[in-house]
Order: structure tokens, then sequence, then C-alpha cells
């Protein structure tokens, strides 16, 4: 799922946690909803404040369900040899991003089957907690009934997931299927992809059917921004496969532009500007410590940030992109593991290629763009030449 905004970040597990501002709309909505309608309905008799108290309590409890659903993708996929980037929650649920890939479809399958498998368990644990509980079920005591309304949202996000509408879980489980069968990861995307944008289309009509012949506003603009969302992701997805069959057999030392002149980082950011980026056409820079050790990266964004009268005293270390924040490749790695890399951040799309700690090349998005144009053009049918043809 996309991430949007600016997350707030977590560690949980040892697997860096995004939380996103839109989850606040979400927990207002679970609590509203549950406080003034479906509380109300299944456990009457009791004040506005104990309904609200636990419709906001239920709806952090949600979120705490899902990001168990992708705490279990991410806990295994790491045990599978993955390495995972992180987690981000927002508006749709949550995301665990990967920085590299499973290596056969059965991990894939079940890196994906764990996240709807512990949201199902999860909702069997909420009702049975409900059910001990007790309190009549014609007349449930509020927290039975907040214990059931958990128990059924777990297991509804369970088994939506578990539909084969790739990207979702489902729809991940049938491309290691597909994979398993054909033997081609590329393929079982495509089709995977495909199958996904079906999904999406019928998710966009029932939600236009229920808009105009229901009169369902709310329900009907859901389902058509859910399909929405589903198509583009799903579009995403099979492009992203083109991608890499297009990079397919290519290293990282072809794509990388080679031996980037590096900076001091002991330098003010006014000397910088004069002798590197004024006096280059690049704007990126790899910098080095007094030790001539790599130390991170210099961006012209960086350097605008700092103010005029500030850049004569400001030293390039105190704004440089950390090299622990900068991503990493060696140049033996396939190129396809350029792909991996989040956007963003502040190294700006950039990836540096060392071997053995010395730096090797630097790699930017405008370079993985040039490879890929090569890469497609190189394998395009070569038409006859005018000159040559009705030659024999």
């Amino acid at each position: 799922m996309l991430e949007s905004g600016c997350p707030d970040n977590r560690s949980f597990a040892g697997i860096h946690v995004g939380l996103n501002w839109s989850l606040l709309v979400v927990a207002g909505l679970i609590a509203w909803s549950l406080a003034t309608g479906l509380l109300p309905a299944a456990s009457p008799g009791h004040t506005s404040g104990a309904y609200w108290t636990a419709g906001i309590v239920s709806a952090f409890v949600y979120l705490a369900c899902l990001l168990a659903h992708e705490l279990a993708h991410s806990i295994v996929a790491m045990r599978r040899g993955v390495r995972v980037e992180g987690i981000t929650l927002w508006l749709f649920g949550g995301v665990s991003r990967f920085s590299s890939e499973s290596s056969s479809p059965g991990a894939q399958a079940w890196i994906t089957f764990v996240g709807p498998l512990t949201s199902l368990l999860l909702g069997v644990v909420f009702f049975l907690a409900s059910v001990a509980i007790g309190g009549g079920a014609n007349n449930p005591g509020l927290l039975a009934a907040t214990l059931s309304w958990l128990g059924y949202i777990n297991i509804i996000l369970g088994v939506f997931n578990l539909l084969p509408a790739f990207p979702l879980d489902g729809g991940r489980i049938l491309q290691s299927l597909i994979w398993l069968r054909t033997r081609d990861r590329l393929r079982a995307t495509r089709i995977a992809a495909r199958i996904g944008m079906a999904f999406a289309f019928l998710f966009i009509a029932y939600g236009l059917i229920t808009f105009f012949a229901a009169g369902s506003l709310i329900g009907g603009v859901w389902s058509i921004f859910l399909g929405w969302f589903l198509l583009s992701a799903a579009r995403a997805e099979e492009a992203g496969g083109l991608i890499r069959q297009a990079l397919s057999g290519i290293s990282v030392a072809d794509v990388m532009t080679p031996n980037p002149v590096q900076a001091p980082d002991n330098i003010t950011v006014e000397d910088a500007l004069h002798g590197y980026i004024l006096a280059s056409r690049h704007s990126t820079f790899p910098t080095h410590d007094a030790g001539d050790q790599l130390s991170g990266l210099l961006t012209l964004t960086a350097l605008k940030n700092v103010a005029p009268n500030a850049r004569p005293t400001t030293l390039i270390k105190e704004i440089i992109c950390p090299l622990e924040k900068v991503p990493t490749v060696s140049p033996r790695d396939p190129a396809t593991n350029l792909l991996n890399f989040p956007e963003g951040g502040c190294g700006e799309g950039r990836t540096l290629v060392v071997d053995n700690s010395r730096l090797m090349g630097i790699v930017s998005p405008s370079d993985i763009n040039r490879m890929l144009q090569s890469s497609i053009a190189g394998r395009a049918p070569t038409l006859p030449s005018p000159a040559s043809a009705g030659r024999k």
C-alpha cells in the first residue's frame, strides 16, 4: 500500500514502523460508529461516556491488530532470509516493505498467508473472550459486545485479505501458486495482476450500483475508492514486473556511474557550493571523513536548507545524509535489487555502490531510467533499413 504524508515512526520487534496521519481518521470513524450506533444497539442502557470510551479503546485495539497482522508478515519474512525495510500503517490497513525478495514460491506463500492467519486467530480469540464474559446473546454486556465486534472485524479483515485480488494477500498467494506451476515469477506476477484488476473493476461496479441504485453514499463511495486503489496497485505491480524483466541479467556495475567525485565532510557549506555544486554538473556528492572513510551523501536540497548567513560557518558533516540512511549495494548485485529501496528519504533516491568499504559508484534514478530504456530498446525486434529492404 502506498504511504502518504509524513508518518510518525516507531520500532516493534526490531522492525521500523511508520504510523501515518490517516490512522487518526480511521480511529475517529471507528470510535464514532461504535459509540453512536453499533454498541448502543448491541448493548443498550449505558451512558454516552461509556460508549465513547469503549469505542475509542476498540479503535486503538483494532489498529494494534493491524500492526500484529503486518508484524507477522515481517517476522516470518526475516526468518526466511528476506530483508525487511519496515511497516507502514495507514488508511487502508498496512504494508510490510521488503528490500529483498523471497527465494521460492513456498516461502512467499507462507510469508503472505501468516498475515491473514494472524487476523483470523485474533478474531477467534476475541469471540471466545466475548462468550466467556457472557451477558446473554440478546443483551450482552458492553465489554462482551466490544469484544464481539473486535472478533468480527478481525475475521472480516482476514477473509477480505484472502481474496485473490492482487496485491492483497490472497492475490500474492495466487501469484505464488502460479509461480510454482509455471516456474516463471514474472509471468505469475502479470497473471495475478490481471486478476487483481478484474476484482478492482468488480469493486468499482458494485460501488456504482450501490451508490445509484441503493442510494448508499458511504458504502458506494468506499467501494469505488477501494476498487480504484486495487486497480492502481495491481497496475503498479504489473509495471514493476516488466521493469524487473527488463533489468534481469544486468548487474549494478552496468547501471552505476563509476568513481563519483567525493567531497570532504569537514568543509563549509559555502566551500561546497563553490567548489563542488557550482563547479560540476552533479547535484549529489558522496562524502568522506578525515580518515578518508565514506561518511554519507551531500545533496543540493540539504545545502539549500542552510540559511545564507550560516553557510560560511556550517560544516557539511552537520547536514549530510548519514551513511546508515543511504541505501548501499555491491557492484556484483543484480540490478533488480535497486528497485527494492524506498523512494525519497534524505538520500533522494540515490544508492551508493560499495565493495569492501570502498566506494565504487553511485546510482541515481536517471541511471536506472537510462538502463531501462537501453534494455527495452535492445530487446525490441530489429527492422530492416530502407537500404537493405528487398535484399536476399
